[in-house]
């Protein structure tokens, strides 16, 4: 007997639908269930795009735009859309896709012409024909010899070199009207999904600005970061000036025996830039009492923090750490989150009274004894430790919420000097497929989580999302009032990290929830090839992580 249906269930609800029907004919039965616009699937836990067909019973789960995977998605199809219209209007342009910024994607089009907000308005214009026309994105499957002819066609010859060290003997194209591109990930069925989008030009380059998962209904207010932006452009020029500005570049010099070489400079660079910052608190050292360092999760604060030190007393100075984690309020007296949950990474967390009184008495010369928190028993405790501190003894506090003046209000502005720190990648696997910070320091956290806290890939999944949200809320808002940023990002770092996280990943079966990301992180790390840790000197801010530091951190 031969059955032409399926059962489909949906958030508990079973549906019979005919045998071969598409899954996005599927969503628009459930699409009332969901927050925004749908536009991808998860079947039996895979992620599927909507032109897939259903051909047995199974579990759906779609996705939408109020989801980091249907925030991506989204992205990466109006990306190609970009890229298809700055070819079209400048055919002899090379498209690059750099990094987020302001909200958006920050991306530089280079050729024979100089970008213009009026040009940029025709790329824009342009965008929305295409979005209009409601062409599909066709998906398809070639030989390696055969993407190489088609991207040489297309004159993207940046992909030529990271198909040489693409693992497996075939790779899936993309092809949407006339061109034929590779972008890392699912897309979405037609350029007619892509109705929500603006381009702001923003000297040399543009920023693509598309709904985030926070808002999934309208583009996200255009918060400038100067300071931010500089940083990512000094890193561009960083890896333009070594030679390594892909992850093909990279391969390129491993395989040449010239990693220890690259690891060295790079360090070099680092311990440079931390010289120079101590060098400008010396200089100041009359009005700084307080050097406040902040950054998000897995930026590698605490080795930053232990160089800064060892700098600071080369120009003859002593600072004295403080942990912002020693005034933690009680745990009852912790406010809920909307989740209802005490929501420890809110700067309500802290006694910010105390912390202020304490400061105020030790900038002025007082004796202070610093409480300890004890975690376990979710309370503050006197154990003797006390401070007092002379004119050489600025005081270091690293924690979260550094850059925001409600944690130092009693202490003058002027007495202050505050670093932002943050892993800011500047590799691309190519032109148009970017390495996001946030997957850095999301692979760096996983290896350091399950080498010396004794979580597993799960428990740090499972906490990612809500450190992702205490950093929109309660570091990004204060980055630009820094009065430095020190991007802690090494080129060579995910190649070492390979050998660390993948073990870690491959233990993640394809029925567990946190598959799909597993699967996402594990499909770009194979493009590096694997680097020992030998020859990372253990004062780095990569052994924070993989273990070895000279450090306690």
């Amino acid at each position: 007997m031969v059955f032409n249906t399926v059962n489909v269930k949906v958030k508990g609800e079973i549906r019979a639908f005919s045998k071969g029907i598409t899954l996005e004919e599927v969503s628009k039965h459930f699409s009332e269930k969901y927050a925004a616009q749908i536009v991808a699937a998860k079947v039996n836990n895979r992620i599927k795009e909507l032109t897939e067909t259903v051909e047995e019973d199974c579990e759906i789960d779609f996705i939408d735009l109020s989801t980091d995977d249907g925030e991506r998605i989204y992205l990466r199809s109006l990306i190609f859309v970009f890229i298809r219209a700055c070819k079209e209007i400048f055919p002899d342009s090379r498209v690059i896709v750099e990094h987020s910024m302001n909200r958006g994607i920050y991306c530089e089009v280079h050729g024979s012409f100089t970008l213009s907000p009026r040009q940029v308005h025709r790329i824009e214009e342009r965008m929305r024909e295409i979005v209009a026309l409601n062409e599909p994105f066709k998906r398809f499957e070639v030989t390696i010899d055969e993407a190489k002819r088609i991207f040489e066609e297309m004159g993207f010859r940046d992909k030529l070199k990271i198909l040489e060290y693409r693992p497996e003997k075939t790779v899936h194209l993309y092809r949407c009207g006339w061109m034929v591109d590779y972008l890392f990930g699912y897309m979405v069925p037609r350029t007619g999904y892509l109705t929500k989008f603006e381009l702001k030009f923003y000297l040399p380059g543009v920023i693509i600005r598309y709904p985030r998962k926070e808002s999934p209904h309208e583009l996200p207010e255009f918060i400038d970061s100067p300071r931010l932006s500089r940083v990512f452009r000094e890193a561009e020029k960083w890896g333009t000036q070594i030679g390594v500005e892909s992850v093909a570049d990279l391969n390129d010099v491993i395989k040449r025996g010239k990693a220890g070489e690259l690891i060295r400079v790079c360090e070099a660079l680092h311990e440079k830039q931390i010289a120079q910052i101590a060098d400008e608190i010396a200089a100041q050292r009359d009005r700084i009492h307080l050097i406040l360092i902040a950054g998000p999760s897995s930026s590698g604060k605490t080795t930053f923090a232990q160089r800064l030190r060892i700098q600071l007393m080369v120009n003859g100075l002593k600072p004295i750490p403080i942990s912002i984690d020693n005034y933690f309020l009680e745990k009852e007296c912790i406010p809920l989150d909307e989740n209802g949950e005490r929501d420890v990474e809110s700067i309500k967390a802290i006694d910010i009274e105390l912390f202020n009184e304490h400061l105020t008495r030790i900038i002025q010369g007082q004796e202070v004894e610093i409480p300890y928190f004890n975690f376990e028993k979710g309370r503050r405790e006197y154990r003797g430790h006390k401070i007092r501190i002379d004119d050489n003894q600025p005081l270091i506090v690293e924690g979260i919420h550094g850059l925001n003046e409600e944690l130092t209000v009693m202490v003058p502005k002027r007495n202050k000097y505050k670093i932002y720190i943050s892993a800011l990648t500047q590799l691309n696997i190519d032109d148009h497929n970017r390495i996001p910070t946030t997957d850095s320091r999301l692979i760096r956290r996983i290896v350091r989580d399950y080498k010396f806290r004794g979580a597993s890939v799960e428990d740090t999944l499972r906490m990612w999302p809500g450190v992702r949200r205490g950093e929109e809320k309660y570091i990004f808002p204060y980055q630009e009032q820094a009065d430095v940023m020190f991007n802690s990002a090494l080129t060579y770092e995910l190649a070492v990290l390979k050998p660390f996280v993948v073990p870690l990943l491959e233990k993640i079966p394809p029925e567990h929830p946190y598959y799909p990301e597993v699967n996402r992180l594990k499909k770009f790390i194979k493009y590096f090839l694997e680097l020992d840790d030998s020859e990372v000197p253990r004062t780095s801010i990569l052994r924070e992580f993989i273990g070895g530091s000279c450090f306690k951190v």
